[in-house]
């Protein structure tokens, strides 16, 4: 099937990034979000990184011009059932994922593929809550989304392979390379990196290290562009103990444990660089480390 216009759920720092790098692909966007200022701001930072790279040089004015024509937004959910491929970005938690589906499912074409861009949850799980299983997989994207050269196709149980190819042709015509997953919690990337940021998290709360000793090894020591703790913080420390959750839960092991540190922080609203404060305070002209 031929994919023309894409549906995003979700204006947050993924989604924007999955429509900024679908619009510059030459894709028609439909962006959506629960309140008007979530989309303003979500279209004003695809502006705002397009206006970097036509400064740098990786993209002509005109180009841009012509790829954020190509993006319209609507508060409107059901508005997102005449595209041809729904991306939903949403926050990482089953239960608004489900919601978002189920209302949407009433509304789409008969071949309107859905796709989450989870980075954990079970995408059977998912699709067996719509209409649609056999056109339902994931589509995870790697944060900064126009960046970041992977993507992570997942297939459910029941994906067939039209769907599979039409997801991978569209990876394609990002410029991106996909990687196949199997459907299993937290897939490939966050299957190996969230048990090592976890393990930073021990090591700071056991006293082996500081918040720069532990980077700064990690840096120097393993030539990482960013360290463990510095990354967390980039993610956003709530989604790294939700996908720490999601892989203790479902793969019933201890050494997926979520430490009592992280989860300290979260209880605090301390998530990272997007609330401030996290491992490092990012309130002053340069971050300091909280501990």
């Amino acid at each position: 099937m031929s994919i023309r216009k894409v549906g995003v759920v979700g204006a947050g720092q993924m989604g924007n990034g999955i429509a900024h790098v679908l619009v510059q692909a030459g894709y028609d966007v439909l962006l959506n979000d629960i309140t008007q200022e979530a989309l303003d701001k979500g279209v004003g930072n695809i502006r705002k990184n397009m206006e970097r790279q036509v400064g740098r040089g990786k993209m002509e004015q005109a180009d841009m011009d012509a790829a954020l024509s190509r993006i319209t937004t609507t508060l409107t959910l059901k508005d997102l059932g005449q595209t041809d491929l729904v991306i939903e970005s949403a926050t990482e938690r089953e239960t608004v994922k489900q919601a978002i589906f189920e209302d949407l499912v009433p509304h789409l074409q008969p071949h309107t593929i859905l796709t989450s861009n989870t980075s954990s949850i079970s995408i059977t799980r998912l699709a067996s809550r719509t209409d649609r299983p056999e056109k339902f997989m994931g589509f995870h994207f790697m944060n900064p989304v126009p960046v970041m050269q992977l993507v992570e196709l997942i297939r459910g149980i029941a994906t067939d392979k039209e769907t599979f190819d039409a997801c991978y042709e569209v990876v394609e015509k990002l410029g991106k390379t996909a990687a196949s997953a199997e459907d299993f919690p937290a897939f490939i990337v966050n299957r190996i990196l969230m048990p090592m940021i976890n393990e930073a998290v021990y090591t700071l709360y056991e006293g082996v290290g500081s918040v720069t000793s532990i980077d700064t090894s990690m840096k120097l020591g393993t030539n990482h562009p960013m360290g463990p703790l510095e990354l967390a913080d980039f993610i956003g420390l709530d989604t790294c103990l939700a996908i720490m959750n999601v892989l203790h839960d479902g793969l019933a092991d201890t050494k997926y444990r979520p430490c009592p540190l992280l989860t300290k922080y979260v209880e605090a609203g301390w998530l990272g660089r997007k609330t401030g404060r996290g491992f490092y305070d990012y309130r002053g002209e340069t971050p300091v480390p909280t501990r």
